[in-house]
Protein backbone atom coordinates (compact mmCIF):
# COMPACT_ATOMS: atom_id res chain seq x y z
CA UNK A 1 0.00 0.00 0.00
CA UNK A 2 1.28 3.46 -0.96
CA UNK A 3 0.76 5.64 2.11
CA UNK A 4 0.93 9.39 2.71
CA UNK A 5 4.49 9.22 4.08
CA UNK A 6 5.73 7.51 0.92
CA UNK A 7 3.82 9.98 -1.27
CA UNK A 8 5.35 12.91 0.63
CA UNK A 9 8.89 11.55 0.37
CA UNK A 10 8.45 10.75 -3.32
CA UNK A 11 7.14 14.28 -4.03
CA UNK A 12 10.11 15.90 -2.26
CA UNK A 13 12.67 13.65 -3.97
CA UNK A 14 11.04 14.35 -7.33
CA UNK A 15 11.22 18.09 -6.65
CA UNK A 16 14.88 17.88 -5.64
CA UNK A 17 15.83 15.96 -8.78
CA UNK A 18 13.77 18.34 -10.89
CA UNK A 19 15.75 21.29 -9.49
CA UNK A 20 18.99 19.57 -10.53
CA UNK A 21 17.80 19.13 -14.13
CA UNK A 22 19.82 21.47 -16.41
CA UNK A 23 16.68 22.37 -18.39
CA UNK A 24 14.88 23.44 -15.22
CA UNK A 25 17.92 25.33 -13.91
CA UNK A 26 18.01 27.28 -17.17
CA UNK A 27 14.48 28.56 -16.48
CA UNK A 28 14.22 31.03 -13.58
CA UNK A 29 10.43 30.67 -13.71
CA UNK A 30 10.62 26.89 -13.21
CA UNK A 31 13.16 27.25 -10.40
CA UNK A 32 10.98 29.80 -8.60
CA UNK A 33 7.96 27.50 -8.87
CA UNK A 34 9.85 24.94 -6.77
CA UNK A 35 11.13 27.35 -4.12
CA UNK A 36 9.16 28.19 -0.99
CA UNK A 37 8.52 31.95 -0.55
CA UNK A 38 10.78 31.79 2.54
CA UNK A 39 13.52 29.70 0.86
CA UNK A 40 17.13 30.09 1.98
CA UNK A 41 20.31 28.09 1.51
CA UNK A 42 23.74 27.76 3.03
CA UNK A 43 25.76 26.75 -0.02
CA UNK A 44 28.84 24.56 -0.22
CA UNK A 45 30.69 27.83 -0.88
CA UNK A 46 29.65 29.08 2.57
CA UNK A 47 27.44 31.77 1.05
CA UNK A 48 23.84 32.34 2.19
CA UNK A 49 21.35 32.45 -0.67
CA UNK A 50 17.67 33.42 -0.92
CA UNK A 51 15.11 33.18 -3.73
CA UNK A 52 16.57 36.14 -5.60
CA UNK A 53 20.27 35.40 -5.27
CA UNK A 54 19.99 31.66 -5.96
CA UNK A 55 18.77 32.40 -9.49
CA UNK A 56 22.14 33.97 -10.29
CA UNK A 57 23.85 30.76 -9.17
CA UNK A 58 21.51 28.32 -10.90
CA UNK A 59 20.93 30.08 -14.23
CA UNK A 60 23.64 29.05 -16.71
CA UNK A 61 25.67 31.66 -18.57
CA UNK A 62 24.54 31.75 -22.22
CA UNK A 63 26.94 29.83 -24.44
CA UNK A 64 28.60 27.94 -21.59
CA UNK A 65 27.99 24.20 -21.38
CA UNK A 66 25.73 23.11 -18.54
CA UNK A 67 27.51 20.82 -16.10
CA UNK A 68 25.36 17.85 -15.14
CA UNK A 69 25.06 17.03 -11.46
CA UNK A 70 25.39 13.37 -10.53
CA UNK A 71 23.47 12.26 -7.45
CA UNK A 72 24.24 9.31 -5.18
CA UNK A 73 23.22 8.07 -1.73
CA UNK A 74 19.78 9.69 -2.08
CA UNK A 75 17.40 9.34 0.88
CA UNK A 76 14.15 10.96 1.91
CA UNK A 77 12.59 11.02 5.37
CA UNK A 78 9.21 12.31 6.49
CA UNK A 79 9.99 14.49 9.54
CA UNK A 80 6.41 15.62 10.20
CA UNK A 81 3.21 15.93 8.15
CA UNK A 82 4.09 18.31 5.32
CA UNK A 83 7.86 18.30 5.99
CA UNK A 84 10.42 16.03 4.29
CA UNK A 85 14.20 15.97 4.51
CA UNK A 86 16.11 14.86 1.40
CA UNK A 87 19.82 14.02 1.70
CA UNK A 88 22.30 13.02 -1.00
CA UNK A 89 25.81 13.41 -2.35
CA UNK A 90 26.23 15.62 -5.42
CA UNK A 91 29.10 15.48 -7.87
CA UNK A 92 29.49 18.33 -10.32
CA UNK A 93 32.58 17.73 -12.45
CA UNK A 94 34.47 16.25 -9.49
CA UNK A 95 33.26 18.82 -6.95
CA UNK A 96 31.47 16.68 -4.39
CA UNK A 97 29.22 17.82 -1.55
CA UNK A 98 26.88 16.30 1.01
CA UNK A 99 23.50 17.96 0.64
CA UNK A 100 20.42 18.26 2.80
CA UNK A 101 17.11 19.83 1.82
CA UNK A 102 13.90 20.50 3.68
CA UNK A 103 10.77 20.39 1.57
CA UNK A 104 7.49 21.62 2.96
CA UNK A 105 4.00 21.37 1.57
CA UNK A 106 1.97 24.54 1.16
CA UNK A 107 -1.29 25.29 -0.64
CA UNK A 108 0.52 25.11 -4.00
CA UNK A 109 2.29 21.79 -3.35
CA UNK A 110 5.78 20.80 -2.27
CA UNK A 111 8.36 23.59 -2.22
CA UNK A 112 12.03 23.70 -1.20
CA UNK A 113 12.25 25.60 2.08
CA UNK A 114 15.91 25.10 3.08
CA UNK A 115 19.04 23.63 1.52
CA UNK A 116 22.59 23.14 2.75
CA UNK A 117 25.66 21.85 0.94
CA UNK A 118 28.87 20.81 2.66
CA UNK A 119 31.97 20.13 0.53
CA UNK A 120 33.50 16.69 0.76
CA UNK A 121 37.25 16.72 1.05
CA UNK A 122 39.42 13.88 -0.11
CA UNK A 123 38.20 10.71 1.58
Amino acid sequence: MYDEAEQSVDAAVEGELHLLDPVVRASPEEVLELLDPEFFEFGASGQRWDRTTILRATTPVPGEPVKPVAVSDLHGTLLAPGLVQVTYVSDESGRRARRSSLWRRNSEGWRLYFHQGTPIGSE
